[in-house]
């Protein structure tokens, strides 16, 4: 009797046996980390991945900035005010919904909508240049704070309008400024003014508001649609309930925007919340009294920001890692 009479290969189709190729690793297994078996490294990527750069990049706290993506800045790809398509996409609205333009307007051929929207586009685009330079002055006072590390660099969601604002201003006062983008179903492109070192892209919505949440001290919300009151109203709740042990600023800019689209003092008076929970928030209506407020509001919930800057500036080289800073030193294995 053969061997392979001894062994039978019932079930298996006859094959000429020669060697495999080599399997890939499970960490390099593209099959397997997009498998829905491969859902919690995604999601602890999502966690360890952006730590990891912000202890390199030295950064201590953020201060978010919210707001509509939906509209570009005047100075910005063309000279006429137009509308995209969607938060964050690349792509512009059809021309019935976007804003009247100067021919338009004096022939007499546009319509309410773009009459409507064209009176609209100027006052986002005014937004724009206040988020620009909340952002400039914010950074400009930050970089002169005592510490070794990064204090309240601005953050945004990476995309363009009010984010590309504040990323701009933070940009152009110097400072490093973070953009935490999420991957959609339509093209988008983080704006050019975040720094390449924390230019960010998330799957996951919520491992995005984690990043938002936990390094915040502050908030500005700009005029904005669904996805900004979402954030929002995810801080103020963090806020209310006392979820977080920190105290965080928060300012909504634009009283006059805001006070039509909600109306937060009825849900006091209604008693759907409380009275004090207004306080968790205050209105501003230009730069300088949104810097104000920031400043104010950083300083009573940071005393150690009172002491002027001694010593060395921060460092310029990325901070080393947790094992290069403490040890122990791991042995590496070969390929």
């Amino acid at each position: 009797m053969s061997d392979d009479a001894e062994f039978p290969r019932s079930g298996f189709a006859e094959r000429v046996l020669e060697p495999l190729e080599t399997a890939p690793l499970a960490y390099e297994n593209e099959a397997f980390l997009e498998s829905p078996d491969g859902r919690l490294i995604r999601i602890v990527s999502e966690y360890s991945e952006p730590m990891a750069r912000f202890r390199r990049e030295r950064i201590q706290d953020t201060v978010v900035f919210f707001g509509s993506a939906r509209f570009r800045a005047r100075d910005v790809a063309s000279k006429e005010l137009q509308l995209l398509a969607n938060t964050g996409s690349t792509e512009v609205a059809p021309d019935e919904e976007q804003p009247a333009s100067a021919s338009e307007v004096e022939s007499g051929e546009a319509t309410a909508l773009k009459l409507t929207r064209a009176a609209a586009a100027v006052e986002m685009a005014g937004y724009y240049e206040a988020a620009r330079k909340l952002a400039h002055m914010m950074t400009d006072w930050s970089s002169k704070l005592p510490g070794r590390r990064h204090r309240f660099v601005i953050t945004s969601g990476g995309g363009p309008g009010i984010m590309e604002a504040a990323n701009r201003g933070a940009w152009e006062a110097g400072g490093k400024t973070i953009g935490l983008n999420i991957k959609l179903p339509f093209e988008q492109l983080p704006n050019p003014y975040i720094t390449p070192a924390l230019n960010f892209n998330f799957h996951y919505f919520f491992m995005r508001k984690y990043w938002f949440a936990y390094l915040a001290k502050a908030l500005v919300v700009f005029p904005g649609g669904f996805g900004t009151l979402d954030e929002m109203f995810e801080l103020l709740t963090l806020a209310q309930t006392e979820k977080m042990q920190k105290k965080i600023t928060v300012v909504i800019y634009g009283s006059s925007y805001w006070r039509k689209v909600i109306d937060l003092e009825m849900l006091a008076e209604k008693g759907a919340i409380a009275v004090k929970d207004l306080e968790l928030f205050k209105f501003a209506d230009s730069p300088e009294e949104a810097f104000k407020i920031l400043q104010t509001g950083l300083i009573a919930n940071h005393p150690e920001l009172q002491a002027p800057r001694t010593g060395e500036p921060i460092p310029t080289e990325p901070a080393p890692s947790a094992e290069e800073e403490l040890g122990p030193e791991i042995a590496k294995t070969n390929p």
